[in-house]
């Protein structure tokens, strides 16, 4: 399994509380399927932003107290109906619900990241509002525990992103910050030749960058990994599944000589014992310990 597709949504897990699977399945529903919207089918970028535009139009009925407004498909208007029974029934915000909707709506037109924070600020809008909604139905939404939730989802984006460099080129996007690769002396156009048909060896100044990418993602997840270690009971044991997955890929990654182009790094069967073996028996994961410095 790869770390996409919304997987830090632990849908219907049987981790989670049964009182809870209704709720994330019908938040996952949104996810999924205002992702889909954005990038699955031949629809016209105008076709896409319209019914997102709907979809946020939606959401904010919702936020109102009433049903929405908006002219929706079947298939949409029944993902709102649940979705709208689930923000009732937990008191949901829709803040978290705008800002996914605003990511998927800048995929439409936005391909290239100037610098850092112009890729965190992407994140914080199509990463973290998923750790925040999961936070909010388990009723932990101190300050600090947001804060390393957020570090956690964007972690896990940003392994994402390492992941999916091949998968991206070919729809056209770069999550590589230009300033990052141009300190390499890269473009986002030099990848063509990577995954090309043959394709072209990965230079060293595209495994540095890579390199570079993965070691800001392992940052993320040490940083927010607290929280999976403070949470109790089968919520803290999901999310520290979550953190090893996540470590786990880019050791797979360090280990292929940060060459995602070849071998795209992912989570197999045979993960599953070591993963639930750090989950249950490690300590919190500490960012100074030599088994996670950058590769």
């Amino acid at each position: 399994m790869a770390v996409d597709h919304y997987e830090n949504f632990p849908v219907a897990s049987l981790l989670l509380p049964s009182r809870l699977r209704p709720a994330v399945r019908d938040l996952y529903a949104f996810a999924r399927g205002a992702d889909d919207i954005a990038d699955e089918g031949d629809a016209s970028a105008a076709a896409r932003l319209e019914r997102l535009e709907a979809w946020r139009a939606a959401v904010r009925d919702l936020g109102a107290g009433r049903p929405a407004q908006v002219s929706l498909t079947d298939t949409d208007r029944a993902i709102f109906a649940r979705l709208g029974d689930t923000l009732v029934r937990h008191q949901m915000p829709i803040q978290p619900l705008l800002d996914l909707l605003s990511a998927f709506i800048q995929d439409l037109s936005v391909t290239r990241y100037a610098d850092e924070p112009a890729l965190l600020d992407y994140c914080r809008r199509s990463a973290n509002p998923v750790g925040r909604l999961m936070l909010h139905l388990f009723g932990q939404t101190r300050p600090v525990d947001l804060a390393q939730s957020d570090a956690i989802c964007t972690g896990l984006q940003r392994v994402n992103f390492c992941q999916d460099v091949s998968l991206d080129q070919a729809k056209g996007r770069c999550y590589i910050p230009l300033d990052c690769l141009a300190r390499h002396g890269l473009e986002p156009d030099d990848m063509k030749a990577l995954c090309a048909d043959p394709p072209t060896p990965p230079s060293d100044a595209w495994r540095a960058v890579v390199r570079e990418q993965a070691g800001q993602a392992r940052r993320a997840l040490l940083t927010g990994s607290p929280l999976a270690w403070r949470l109790p009971g089968r919520a803290g044991l999901e999310l520290r599944l979550v953190v090893h997955g996540g470590l786990r890929i880019l050791e797979k990654l360090a280990a292929e000589g940060n060459d995602p182009w070849t071998n795209r790094p992912i989570l197999g069967r045979a993960d599953a014992f070591l993963l639930c073996w750090r989950a249950f028996c490690t300590p919190c994961p500490d960012a100074a310990s030599p088994n996670h410095h950058d590769t």
